[in-house]
């Protein structure tokens, strides 16, 4: 039985290196997934859909995004909600700090 609430500490979160140039950390609830993304410039998300709606809030730097058919840019300080099934891509144009959060765990991203 999972416990009611649960404290998590992201200094205490393993660093999970994705690519060369994209690390995370996770944190996993029964209906919802936050990440913490670290993008090195030039790093590269490629196109790619998921089941959840997505929100990406820019802490730090800018991100080029493809959202289905739309070129966006993405600044810090800026929320991007992406809409379940909409296929999307991004790119780091500069060293990029994020918090992504999934309306459902969606472990495959």
């Amino acid at each position: 039985m999972r416990p009611n609430a649960v404290v998590h500490r992201w200094d205490q979160l393993d660093l999970e290196k994705v690519t060369e140039m994209i690390s995370r950390k996770i944190v996993v609830g029964r209906r919802q997934m936050l990440a913490q993304v670290y993008l090195k410039r030039g790093a590269q998300v490629p196109m790619h859909t998921h089941e959840s709606e997505q929100m990406t809030y820019v802490l730090q730097g800018t991100l080029r995004c493809r959202v289905g058919d739309e070129a966006i840019t993405v600044c810090e300080g800026e929320v991007l909600v992406i809409q379940a099934g909409t296929r999307h891509q991004a790119e780091a144009i500069e060293d990029t700090f994020v918090l992504d959060l999934f309306g459902q765990p969606a472990m495959d991203q």
